[in-house]
């Protein structure tokens, strides 16, 4: 019965999501406003999120941005102001909401990054405007609109400035640039975050094709203290297509010392670059991001779902930045814009091979909260330094106090530490290692050698901690805490040694006495009272991979398959380490089962954003596409990082696939090709 459920379910979702369509794009040929998840287009910094209602966008959400509201009395990340919200009046009529209109249709176009919304209005124009987040210009967004009149009327088209409800002291602010060739019309907006902690500031300006003698005569208005709008009058004749633009951009605090100026600095710039420039260096960035590709041939329905993890990685993340990944990325507010594990284990491993220099800005990340994690440590009795489990800016724990993963999930300092050592495998980065690398795995495995409880040779307990498996809590010896705790003291050792350092030799006796608890018939067992009940997520699996802990082909399989039934309805994550389990040992068909169980059943209307379990509707789950991006280059594909570099393991392809091709991987970019 499930296998008759499931292909159904594929079936169902591969119609209602797969209509005909290129690899690139992903369409909504119809819009349901009852039945409607957005879909984001992001820049790593300033993330947009579409609604079905005409020019209006659900959200718009800045990287970095963090102050004390909401849930659970911790930071979440912020709303800014929506800066790129509009309406259109035609023939004094406003176009506010989806009832107003006829044949919308959304089309998100994945090669170059951008949301284009089309739709007809009564019988007298039909309209469409398209967001992008500018990949060149991190805090800036442009919205491109043109209207075609099917008689002769008269558009009142309005940027809306628009606060969220939790800034506080809004101020708004119009200026005009009078400049012989230009006139610069800016909307401001200015606020403080909830605490006033941060100062936020966002501006906009159109931008016409007419010459500046030409140009519409923009009219200011002030709604209320939350938001105020420009807006120009435009008389069409019927056949006529009309084109503008609006851009803007949005900064805080956080970022610059100085936001309500450089925020109409930036906007200036922008609008001085103009609308064909600004489209050609955004397309050009991510057409530069896309030669590390993955390509499957013979599956044209796989190979947009890969395009769409793929860029969704892309989008919620960008070098040159000391910004984490959120598992939601820049997509809303889910899990309060923190980062956990789900970092440095599911999304950062796929952006190390496709995009180092992504990845050195998350592990920079890291890098500067090495304090506050040394403090954290010595609050809780322990030496070296101890991450918080749920990370924002300050690097302070930020986990509510009701979650006990807070103080027990201690796995997460070893996962940071092997996704440094990871860094420098891929890169060979020994000058990295020896100033970034090599302390964060120096404090993490000293935090190990505190942490554990020596009660004698192989008994050196790691007791007391919340598992991978978050069902189980306060429990002792944990497989996947214990065995990455292993790979963290292993990895300090051989990083002092590279670099000519004498490494601390209580290190590797700490390792060789860590305890892998075991079944009586030899299956791993996942901690010391776990009896074969229901497990979340993935835990003792991953000591095969990523933890290489177990490499015995038939103690792998063991434990795939113990434990891959035990699984219930957590997080879509789990099936990508199955995915690469069962195309290591060779079983690619059941490989590519396991990767499309785990995401399709979390596919969400219209555009088949992932949710984080089959019956959770909170996408886009950016940890999920990790872990599938990893099931394709790590699993089909055979990459494995080792200390040398990457090397390609041999594996079989699914036999609805004729080849898979990896494109620019690595920091020299190469291919790598399975047949």
């Amino acid at each position: 019965m499930k296998k008759i459920f499931f292909l159904f379910l594929v079936t169902f979702l591969v119609g209602t999501y797969a209509f005909s369509q290129d690899i690139w794009t992903i369409k909504a040929p119809t819009v349901n406003p009852s039945n409607y998840f957005g879909e984001t287009v992001a820049n790593g910094m300033v993330g947009i999120v579409s609604s079905p209602d005409p020019f209006k966008v659900k959200d718009v959400v800045l990287n970095g941005a963090f102050d004390l509201y909401g849930r659970g009395r911790v930071s979440n990340i912020l709303k800014t102001f929506n800066f790129v919200n509009m309406y259109l009046e035609v023939d004094g009529s406003r176009i506010e909401n989806f009832s107003q209109v006829k044949n919308m249709q959304q089309v998100l176009d994945m090669k170059h990054a951008n949301m284009k919304t089309t739709f007809d209005f009564a019988d007298k124009a039909s309209v469409s405007y398209t967001h992008y987040a500018l990949r060149h210009l991190p805090y800036s967004a442009l919205v491109d609109v043109t209207v075609t009149a099917k008689k002769d009327l008269e558009i009142t088209p309005a940027s809306v400035m628009e606060a969220p409800d939790m800034l506080k002291d809004v101020q708004n602010y119009y200026n005009e640039i009078d400049r012989p060739h230009i006139v610069i019309s800016l909307l401001t907006s200015l606020a403080k975050s909830p605490t006033g902690k941060l100062v936020m500031a966002a501006s906009n300006s159109f931008l016409f094709n007419e010459p500046h003698g030409a140009q519409p005569a923009v009219i200011h208005e002030m709604w209320d203290n939350n938001m105020h709008l420009l807006k120009f009058k435009k008389k069409l004749k019927a056949g006529e297509t009309y084109r503008f633009a609006v851009v803007g951009s949005a900064i805080t605090s956080a970022h610059h010392d100085d936001p309500l100026n450089e925020a109409e600095r930036l906007t200036i710039f922008a609008t001085l670059e103009g609308r064909d420039r600004l489209l050609q260096f955004h397309n050009k960035a991510w057409d530069d991001l896309w030669k590390s590709d993955i390509v499957v041939e013979g599956d044209d329905v796989s190979q947009r779902e890969i395009h769409s993890m793929i860029y969704h990685l892309y989008s919620f993340a960008r070098e040159g930045t000391a910004y984490s990944l959120s598992p939601m990325g820049l997509s809303g507010l889910g899990y309060n814009g923190h980062a956990f594990w789900d970092t440095e284990i599911w999304m950062y491993p796929s952006l190390l091979l496709l995009q180092p220099k992504i990845a050195e800005s998350l592990i920079e990340y890291r890098y500067q909260r090495l304090q506050p994690a040394r403090h954290n440590a010595f609050s809780h009795g322990y030496k070296g330094a101890m991450f918080p489990w749920e990370s924002a800016a300050s690097g302070n724990e930020e986990t509510p106090v009701w979650a006990l993963s807070g103080p027990f999930e201690h796995h997460i300092t070893a996962d940071i530490a092997i996704a440094a050592w990871n860094y420098y495998a891929v890169t060979q980065n020994k000058e990295w290692l020896r100033e970034k690398g090599y302390p964060l795995l120096k404090e993490t495995a000293d935090f190990w050698a505190s942490r554990v409880e020596r009660n004698g040779p192989g008994k050196y307990d790691i007791r007391n901690v919340v598992a991978a498996d978050e069902w189980a809590e306060n429990v002792d010896n944990n497989a996947f805490t214990n065995a990455a705790a292993k790979a963290n003291l292993k990895y300090a050792t051989d990083a002092a040694r590279l670099l000519g350092l004498t490494p601390d030799p209580d290190w590797m006796n700490v390792y060789n006495n860590i305890p892998i608890l075991k079944f009586a018939d030899g299956v791993t067992k996942e901690h010391l009272t776990y009896h074969g009940e229901k497990i979340k997520q993935g835990d003792v699996n991953l000591l095969a991979y990523p933890l290489k802990e177990i490499t015995d082909p038939g103690a792998i399989k063991k434990d795939l398959e113990y434990y891959e039934p035990r699984v219930g309805e957590g997080p879509a994550m789990t099936h990508a380490i199955f995915s690469i389990l069962y195309s290591r040992l060779g079983v690619p068909d059941k490989a590519y089962k396991a990767f499309k169980a785990g995401f399709t059943p979390n596919m969400r209307p219209p555009f088949g954003v992932i949710a984080e379990t089959a019956s959770g509707n909170n996408p886009y789950f950016a940890t999920g596409a990790g872990g599938m991006i990893q099931a394709m280059l790590n699993g089909f594909g055979g990459l494995e990082i080792t200390p040398e570099g990457i090397t390609q393991l041999k594996t079989k392809l699914p036999a609805q696939w004729k080849s898979l091709v990896l494109t620019g991987i690595g920091v020299e970019k190469k291919t790598y090709t399975v047949k």
